[in-house]
């Protein structure tokens, strides 16, 4: 498994992550045959947030129950989770009082002392930067969170956290597939108004992501746009999977390996974060952070897409 250091921290990270959203209904035998997939691909990182389930917290609570990590395994394992989403609004709280009691609730249902990455999840409309300061200052005194990032923010909102935030914001998740890669695809359209490629409307994360040292963790990478489902073996889209099995075919990989490669032959620092149940599945997408696409392949999944080169 590919891994590299996260900027900003002293953690080695993994090229993929396994993103345990989907566990609360799994007995503890699925749930640990889930980790010690991710653990025989090389993969120690796991992401949680604070709505995943119902109640709050319940997927952080059965990883815990099922996996019943003993100290030592618990520091072998990065665990990042996310705040700032509240169910019953739904709505944004990067309030202080929120973000602590976010905290403290995961700290109790992951039955650990530490968070490894706490993540701002979604910008918060009303966000006042010096609370969220203030809350990870605190947070990091304690010895509850020790990085901090956020997920679905522009360059601006970064900014405006930055203009108070002490700690390094160390990561960004953000959906991003070969469906959804209009943050790749816009800058090869610069300057061509009359296609629709070219408009910006992430007011260009990624390239401020590789400027500001920030791993880009790209969830839902297997997400049709339109609520189409999956792309892979969806009939709706037959030229982009006759390409990745094509490849799939040379590299002797399964097609979500290819689409894992796919995202990580991009030189900016990048995870994908596999949400998947299944441990086959899991360890087909992990294996794909072993394989280096060539640039003719990364090309033309990225026409089998949609997107133009000029």
């Amino acid at each position: 498994m590919k891994t590299f250091t996260l900027p900003g921290t002293s953690l080695t990270v993994p090229a993929v992550v396994s993103g345990v959203m989907r566990i609360q209904d799994k007995s503890d035998a699925e749930v640990r045959a889930l980790y010690d997939a991710a653990r025989e691909s090389g993969i120690d990182f796991f992401d949680h947030a604070d709505i995943y389930g119902d109640p709050m917290f319940a997927c952080e609570a059965r990883f815990a129950e099922a996996l019943r990590l003993s100290a030592a395994e618990r520091a072998e394992i990065t665990i990042q989770t996310k705040a700032g989403i509240v169910k019953e609004g739904p709505y944004f709280d990067f309030s202080y009082e929120h973000i602590l009691e976010s905290v403290d609730g995961s700290l109790a249902a992951l039955k650990t002392d530490y968070i490894d990455i706490l993540l701002l999840h979604r910008p918060d409309a009303l966000v006042e930067p010096e609370e969220v300061a203030r809350a990870f200052t605190d947070l990091e005194a304690a010895g509850k969170v020790r990085n901090f990032g956020v997920s679905n923010h522009t360059p601006g909102q970064i900014e405006l956290l930055k203009k108070f935030v002490k700690q390094p914001l160390v990561a960004n998740q953000l959906q991003l597939a070969p469906t959804h890669a209009g943050m790749i695809a816009q800058g090869a359209a610069m300057n061509m108004p009359a296609i629709d490629q070219s408009i910006t409307r992430d007011l260009g994360i990624l390239d401020y992501s590789r400027l500001h040292d920030m791993t880009v963790q790209a969830w839902s990478p297997f997400q049709a746009p339109s609520k189409k489902g999956m792309f892979l073996s969806n009939p709706e889209f037959p030229e982009l999977n006759a390409v990745i099995n094509d490849l799939a075919g040379s590299y002797g990989a399964a097609p979500e390996g290819i689409v894992a490669a796919w995202i990580l032959r991009h030189p900016a620092s990048m995870q994908v974060v596999a949400g998947t149940t299944n441990p086959d599945r899991l360890r087909a997408i992990a294996a794909g952070a072993d394989i280096t696409l060539t640039r003719p392949e990364w090309y033309a999944i990225y026409r089998a897409a949609g997107y133009i080169v000029p």
